[in-house]
């Protein structure tokens, strides 16, 4: 995956392979934080850049079993975990009370009645992985590259674009326990959604005949109700993906207290799309 990545230009140089790793390339640049992606100049480039993620061809699996499979995996071991404190049992067994299980089946239910197309996602354009290039701050295209490709796969283009946006509030530079601050206001607002939705259609389309106005206009408000549908699965995972990480990750951070973050967003948003 590296390997095609970088020959296609969307991501670093690779120079060579070794059995216990590779050699890529150093890109003079600096990590996006939170605060950036709310620049409109800047998201219509990171959506410019997911467009062209998503329009690539690559020899995996094309059907969309990452997103569920994985998750299915995280729940099963979730059933298995245990903790050694009691605060962190409680926390675990909170999660339990929310029967996990039922709210994936329906979620599944909800997902597979929206239409999205399957496409080469990102699965994780958070700022962190989105780097500024150094010289070209002040450039008005080209600007960014996307890296760290370990959750790529083929998925739903609405859970890519969701994903980013709830990326929108989470700031993982916080100094102080738990180490991340949650600004649940800071989601992109409609504007803001529209103008990002844009820049991604008009990219995808190439060459392509625009649509006449009232069709994109149908685009559109189907696109922003497929993006808010996928926000719950955004959370859903995450939230999953958090309580194993409280058991087996060495970095200090508030991952119970993170989950705890994500479903709760994630009811919130469940009662918003019923």
């Amino acid at each position: 995956m590296f390997a095609i990545l970088a020959e296609r230009e969307l991501g670093p140089r690779l120079y060579g392979v070794f059995p216990q790793g590779r050699l890529e390339e150093f890109i003079p640049s600096r990590r996006l934080r939170t605060e950036d992606l709310p620049d409109a100049s800047l998201s219509g480039e990171i959506a410019v850049k997911m467009a062209r993620f998503h329009g690539m061809v690559m020899p995996f699996n094309k059907e969309p079993k990452w997103m569920f499979s994985t998750m299915e995996r995280y729940l099963k071991q979730i059933s298995e975990l245990t903790f050694p404190q009691e605060a962190q049992l409680k926390k675990l067994n909170q999660f339990k009370a929310y029967n996990l299980e039922a709210e994936m089946h329906s979620l599944r239910s909800l997902l597979e009645a929206t239409p999205s197309p399957v496409v080469f996602c990102h699965n994780d354009v958070q700022e962190g992985n989105i780097l500024l290039l150094a010289g070209r701050e002040d450039a008005s295209t080209d600007r960014l590259m996307l890296i760290d490709f370990e959750y790529s796969s083929y998925n739903y283009r609405g859970f890519d674009i969701a994903n980013h946006f709830c990326e929108w509030m989470y700031n993982y530079a916080h100094g102080e326990w738990p180490f991340y601050k949650a600004n649940p206001q800071s989601y992109p607002t409609r504007h803001q959604q529209l103008h990002f939705i844009r820049c991604y259609l008009e990219e995808a389309a190439g060459k392509n005949a625009r649509p006449s106005p009232a069709e994109q206009e149908r685009i559109e408000a189907e696109m922003l109700q497929e993006v808010s549908r996928f926000t719950m699965a955004s959370h859903f995972f995450w939230g999953l993906w958090s309580i194993l990480q409280a058991k087996i990750s060495t970095i200090e951070f508030g991952y119970l207290e993170y989950a705890q973050c994500r479903f709760e967003a994630y009811f919130q948003q469940k009662a918003l799309c019923e």
